[in-house]
């Protein structure tokens, strides 16, 4: 049923185009009203088939008013019409991720020291030893995601050694990928871990021959003790979160993001850990689209949640900017495997079935779309055993679900999930574990992990996204990158023709792709009249620039439904104001977000658009004290692990 509607649609929307196509330019958008903003003398990759290039857009209400020659949307300006001159640069649909967890991640983004991005380990510890410089008792230094060591000149993570002479009192903990975590001995000291902290199942603290923990946090495979670790640290008051989220989101539009789809998370418990972004949306300063799926939290509990999640929600509920989007990407946590690739595929329990059939199908009952976690075959072949035999019961009849990650589904499992009407979300999660990858299963294996331009001949939804930020970056660039080149940061390559995508099709996975998503594939995602006013005009020609240099792609004029919501260097007057980040010792402050070149190129681009790179206000450390000579209150680590379930931190 839901393919014969897809081709029925498929064939409204062709006839449509062909009649579209057909009449004149000036005439496409049929709209006499005078525009709010238009964007001229640019060169504009609409990925409207009608109408694929233009030199000016037209923006009116929200929605895309006119798009077409200059003179002709040069029509539907007035006196009170915004004209900016787009000065020839590359504009193109604002970029949409269809897996992040913006939600979370705004609420600890002025925490964090970021080394997405950065070129050497040499240059990440220079900002390191910065960083411990300013952080004042008991804060921590925390790099949390977003990096891999094959980025590195050097090839390598730092040392515990050269951690505790950086930072000898200061509690520092680097996350690197979900299969470790790096604690100073001054973090050791503030979580508590001693000879007598067991460990949790499927994790290990490493310990020398005394018994003595050393720093090293091992998935084995579960990443639980990872993030159960980073939780233990110092949390920003609300004012703050508020804050940090708004600076995370305009560090998105600097990127050119103007939509994502948030899967949730562990700890990330609906309504409580909406609060924050809820109060952002009622005070009109979101400045990013967010459609949110729930994930449940409890093991053994998922289907109450969606219960009673179910009487409080509604999928679509809210708005265009935020609104309510389903269930994932934890459905149940019985099927929820791993991505260490360093570690062997972990066995599914038998329980999985069974759990899951009850869940998902109170969901098709309900009638919310769903998304779940699933990197290897066998476990999406498992899931979609469950999936058939629930759809013979309660029809998903056209109902949006898809599989995230995927990346080693096979061809069989492919169709599978096109026969069911469902859609994958990829993610450029191999970009910087494609070494780890290969080491484990080989090189022929990686070849195609995940098989991109398989999906996308079958005809299978195809988004794209980012999974940040505790293991990938939120950079879609490099996602971009990743999908056009088959290349690991690292620089080796994965992929061959036969996986790689032309630039036109990666970024119209990193835009209408990811609109079905969303279930917004009719309003979003294509420069065309009546689509949402959402742009972003690049630092650089995304389709001329050395494919090396995809990563380092900015967007210098981000609009959100019409409304400029970032610019840099001749556009910064049109940007809106942003207050500092706080707290005043925020790494945000110093370094920024994604480190674009080298450390040097990254302050210089930093001081450019903010001003002095340096503008965190010293502190008295001998007047604060040092983070090891507070107490941190330390817990009952066997009640904890056990309380935490199987593995809600692992996403």
């Amino acid at each position: 049923m839901a393919v014969d509607d897809a081709r029925r649609h498929l064939m409204k929307t062709m006839a449509a185009a062909a009649m579209l196509a057909a009449l004149p330019r000036d005439a496409r958008s049929g709209d006499s009203r005078m525009a709010d903003l238009i964007l001229r003398n640019a060169r504009i990759t609409t990925l409207d088939t009608a109408l694929p290039s233009a030199g000016a857009i037209a923006f009116a209400d929200g929605r895309v008013l006119a798009v077409g020659d200059e003179a002709q949307v040069m029509a539907h300006a007035n006196e009170d019409t915004r004209v900016i001159d787009a000065g020839g640069r590359r504009l193109v649909p604002g970029l949409n991720d269809s897996h992040t967890h913006l939600i979370r991640g705004g609420l600890n983004y002025n925490l964090e020291l970021r080394w997405d991005g950065v070129r050497s380990l040499a240059d990440a510890m220079a900002m390191l030893r910065a960083q411990v410089a300013v952080t004042p008792a008991p804060q921590w230094v925390r790099v949390v995601g977003g990096f891999s060591e094959s980025q590195f000149a050097e090839k390598r993570l730092p040392t515990l050694d050269e951690l505790n002479a950086a930072a000898p009192d200061t509690p520092v903990f680097i996350l690197h990928l979900y299969d470790r975590a790096l604690l100073n001995r001054a973090a050791l000291r503030a979580v508590g871990y001693t000879q007598d902290t067991p460990n949790p199942p499927g994790g290990e603290i490493q310990r020398d021959r005394a018994g003595n923990p050393t720093g090293l946090l091992l998935a084995k495979p579960n990443a639980l003790i990872l993030y159960a670790t980073l939780a233990m640290g110092p949390k920003l008051p609300a004012e703050y979160q508020l804050n940090s989220t708004r600076h995370f989101m305009r560090e998105l539009n600097r990127l050119g993001i103007t939509s994502v789809i948030d899967a949730g998370g562990g700890f990330q418990n609906y309504p409580e850990d909406y609060r924050i972004i809820e109060q952002l949306h009622a005070d009109g300063q979101l400045t990013v689209r967010i459609a949110y799926n729930l994930f449940t939290q409890k093991k053994g509990e998922e289907l109450a949640d969606f219960q009673r999640w179910s009487k409080m929600v509604r999928p679509g509920q809210g708005d265009d900017l935020l609104r309510h989007n389903g269930a994932g990407e934890m459905l149940v946590f019985s099927a929820a495997d791993f991505e260490d690739f360093r570690e062997p595929r972990p066995d599914l329990p038998a329980t999985l079935e069974g759990e899951l059939a009850n869940v998902v199908r109170f969901l098709a009952e309900q009638r919310w779309p769903f998304r779940i976690h699933a990197t290897y075959d066998e476990s999406i072949t498992r899931v979609l055993d469950v999936y058939e035999q629930v759809n013979r019961e309660v029809p998903f009849d056209g109902l949006h679900w898809l599989v995230d990650h995927a990346e080693t589904i096979s061809p069989r499992n492919i169709d599978r999930v096109r026969a069911l009407g469902g859609g994958i979300a990829i993610q450029h999660r191999m970009a910087y574990q494609g070494e780890f990858f290969a080491a484990r299963y080989g090189k022929d294996a990686l070849r195609h992990t995940p098989p991109v331009r398989r999906m996308l001949q079958a005809g299978v939804p195809v988004g794209a996204g980012t999974d940040a930020t505790r293991v990938a970056s939120y950079n879609p660039w490099v996602a971009l990158y990743w999908l056009v080149s088959g290349r690991t940061l690292g620089g080796l390559q994965m992929y061959g023709d036969d996986n790689r995508l032309e630039r036109e099709e990666a970024l119209q996975l990193w835009t209408h792709g990811s609109a079905w998503f969303s279930t917004e594939q009719e309003r979003k995602g294509r420069l065309a009249p009546g689509q949402f006013a959402d742009c972003a005009l690049l630092s650089a020609d995304y389709f001329t620039v050395a494919e090396d240099d995809i990563p380092d792609i900015t967007s210098v004029l981000t609009v959100v439904g019409g409304r400029i919501v970032h610019g840099t260097g001749p556009f910064a007057p049109h940007a809106p104001a942003l207050p500092a980040p706080m707290p005043d010792w925020s790494p945000v402050n110093r370094f920024g977000g994604y480190q674009g070149g080298t450390l040097a190129q990254a302050r210089a681009a930093l001081a450019q658009a903010h001003g002095p790179a340096c503008r965190v206000h010293a502190h008295d450390h001998a007047g604060h004290g040092h983070a090891a000579h507070h107490a941190v209150p330390t817990r009952d680590l066997q009640a904890f692990w056990g309380a935490l379930g199987c593995a809600c931190f692992a996403f």
